[in-house]
C-alpha cells in the first residue's frame, strides 16, 4: 500500500511523468473489477463427443438424401463402379500407381512376394560384405593390423571391431576385393567369409 501511495504522489507532482507512464494498470484500480466469490463452483462446459474443426454443418438437402438412398439400394457390383464413373464424369485425373521399390512393406502376400523373389533371383549380386567369423588368440595382433590396413580405422577402433567377432569388417565391396581381404585375413590367422 505504501508503494501505491508513493507512486500516486510522484505522478501528482510530475504531470509529465503521468503522460509517459500512463495510469497505473492494477486490476483493483479498474472501475469494472468485481472479485470472484470464492464459494461459487466453476462452470461446467459441455464438450462435443468428437472435435470438428469446421464447426457444425447444415444437414444435407433432400436431393442428396435421395441419391444416397438410391446408391445404398444398388447391388454391390454396381456400387463398386460408382467411383470410376464419377471420376470420369467429373474429369478427375487418373491416379498413378506409387512405386514401392526400396520400401519395407512387411510380409507381402501372394503374387507380389513371388514376383519380388523372381526379380531378386535374376539380378546377380555385385556388392558383397566381408564378415570376420573367428581368429586364433595368438594371431589377434596380426588380424588387427590387417583390419586396420583395409578399413582405415584407428588402433582402438580396429581392436574393438575384432573383439566383437562375428562382425562385418567391410560392406559393399566387389567380389575380387572381398576375396583379397579374405585371403589377407586367412594369412594373418583369422577366418573371414563373404556374404
Amino acid at each position: 500500500m505504501k508503494f501505491i501511495a508513493l507512486a500516486r504522489s510522484v505522478c501528482a507532482h510530475h504531470p509529465a511523468l503521468r503522460e509517459i507512464t500512463g495510469p497505473l494498470q492494477v486490476r483493483y484500480f479498474q472501475h469494472d473489477f468485481v472479485p470472484r466469490d470464492p464459494k461459487t463452483k466453476p462452470k461446467k462446459y459441455k464438450y462435443p463427443l468428437y472435435y470438428d474443426p469446421y464447426g457444425p454443418r447444415p444437414p444435407p438437402s433432400e436431393k442428396i438424401i435421395e441419391i444416397a438412398e438410391r446408391i445404398a439400394a444398388l447391388p454391390p457390383e454396381e456400387r463398386s463402379q460408382i467411383g470410376s464413373a464419377l471420376g470420369y464424369k467429373l474429369k478427375h485425373p487418373k491416379l498413378q500407381p506409387i512405386s514401392t521399390e526400396g520400401m519395407d512393406l512387411g510380409s507381402q502376400g501372394g503374387e507380389a512376394a513371388a514376383s519380388a523373389a523372381k526379380v531378386e533371383e535374376k539380378k546377380e549380386k555385385t556388392a558383397f560384405d566381408v564378415k570376420l567369423e573367428k581368429f586364433d588368440a595368438a594371431a589377434k595382433i596380426k588380424v588387427i593390423k590387417e583390419v586396420r590396413a583395409f578399413t582405415n580405422l584407428g588402433l582402438k577402433e580396429a581392436k574393438d571391431l575384432v573383439e566383437k567377432v562375428p562382425c562385418v569388417l567391410k560392406q559393399g565391396v566387389t567380389k575380387d576385393e572381398a576375396n583379397g581381404i579374405i585371403e589377407k585375413i586367412k594369412a594373418a590367422g583369422g577366418v573371414a567369409v563373404m556374404e
